[in-house]
């Protein structure tokens, strides 16, 4: 009896999709329209961490030390400072290898290459750049370079110079601004939910307030409520699996014709092989979000607006 009820539910909802031609084919474009937004908010959502994902990339912090400072100490501290949970990767620079990026950054400067050769030997020291893992966490590091233990080995002072303070500014505007856009990337993408809910809720009661006298009938005939929800549940759930596959097809075209544009204005950013990359992703959220949509629509527009 349970199979031959859900048959039923099941066929009568495949009825009432292939009835109402006119309203099913508002309630997908308006789904398509929804989950279009959801997809769009997906690849906003790529677009922005992989923005702040260059801004971080770029800041560092740049210890430099002393010419004298041995070898063995630096690599030591390097140590020290990679087994702390802040740093993502510190990558060291030799005094020979400082001495040739400065000749190749003044390479037209002839007055400086002349006095780097009248010194007769490599004025530079070593230098370790740091990058932490999140911009809040380089104050830490900055604290554990300053300790007594870390500046001196022995007697002598091996670090000449931590170049934090001269960034910190730089550093603290680039914290609020992420911390500001992932805040604002949330709202957004709050706000255009509820709309698309919203509006995808208003379309499936109109195709539900179509069919009330045949809902009328189905009580007076004593079916249950579940009974009575089911096929419109149903329908909506084909309107969501439609409406995901067309949404999964325009993006195809959409994300394709925007690839030059995101490269060359995001930090190389391609939004088209990122599509093709995370496909089943894509694949997964807006099919899911289209059933789901569909389904709670309709169960919802049933029991608040109709007398079941």
């Amino acid at each position: 009896m349970l199979w031959t009820n859900i048959k039923r539910v099941v066929k009568s909802g495949f009825v009432n999709f292939s009835r109402n031609a006119f309203v099913s084919l508002s309630s997908i474009l308006i789904m398509t329209v929804t989950l279009s937004v959801i997809g769009s908010l997906l690849f906003l959502s790529a677009l922005l961490d992989a923005s702040l994902t260059a801004l971080k990339n770029k800041v560092d912090i740049n210890v430099y030390f002393v010419a004298e400072a041995p070898e063995e100490e630096i690599l030591s501290l390097r140590r020290s400072l990679e087994a702390l949970p802040e740093v993502k990767e510190i990558e060291y620079v030799s005094r020979e290898e400082a001495l040739a990026r400065f000749t190749a950054r003044h390479e037209n400067d002839e007055l400086t290459l002349q006095a780097l050769q009248e010194l007769g030997e490599n004025p530079l020291g070593a230098v370790l750049n740091i990058k932490a893992k999140e911009t809040s966490e380089y104050e830490g590091i900055v604290a554990f370079l300053e300790g007594e233990d870390v500046l001196r080995a022995g007697e002598e002072r091996i670090i000449d110079d931590i170049n934090y303070n001269k960034n910190k500014l730089a550093i603290d505007r680039l914290t609020r601004i992420i911390g500001a856009s992932e805040r604002l990337g949330f709202g957004v993408i709050l706000v255009l939910a509820i709309i698309s809910v919203l509006i995808t809720l208003n379309t499936i009661r109109l195709s539900i307030y179509i069919a009330r006298e045949e809902i009328s009938v189905m009580r007076l005939v004593g079916a249950s409520n579940r009974y009575i929800r089911g096929p419109f549940v149903i329908t909506g759930i084909l309107y969501g699996l439609v409406a995901g596959l067309i949404t999964l097809i325009l993006l195809y075209p959409v994300s394709y014709w925007l690839g030059d544009v995101t490269l060359n204005f995001f930090n190389g950013f391609a939004i088209f092989p990122y599509y093709l990359a995370h496909f089943g992703e894509f694949f997964g959220i807006i099919m899911g979000s289209g059933v789901l949509l569909g389904a709670v629509s309709s169960y919802a527009a049933v029991r608040r607006y109709l007398t079941v």
